[in-house]
């Protein structure tokens, strides 16, 4: 198991679209990935358990990812918050 802390930098935070994206790309990978805002976890592949964590702008995560190929999976996703979610 592995983690890593993140903070949002795009615009709306980890809302609507950007949250589509972070699913998608979590889903893509085998290992079980959650994500932690202060005390609350929720599985990183769910659309309703992401959008519930209120995540915006400024605020820091932390990426928890637990199999085979964890590494490339919070790397993957803390390139992804990283980028801004390619937004302007």
């Amino acid at each position: 198991m592995i983690s890593r802390s993140v903070t949002i930098k795009n615009s709306v935070g980890l809302h609507a679209r950007p949250a589509t994206f972070f699913v998608q790309k979590a889903n893509s990978y085998k290992c079980s990935i959650w994500v932690e805002k202060e005390d609350c976890r929720v599985n990183a592949k769910s659309l309703l358990g992401v959008l519930s964590l209120g995540i915006s702008k400024g605020m820091t995560i932390t990426l928890i990812a637990d199999g085979n190929d964890e590494s490339a999976a919070v790397l993957g996703l803390a390139e992804l918050v990283d980028s801004g979610f390619s937004e302007k």
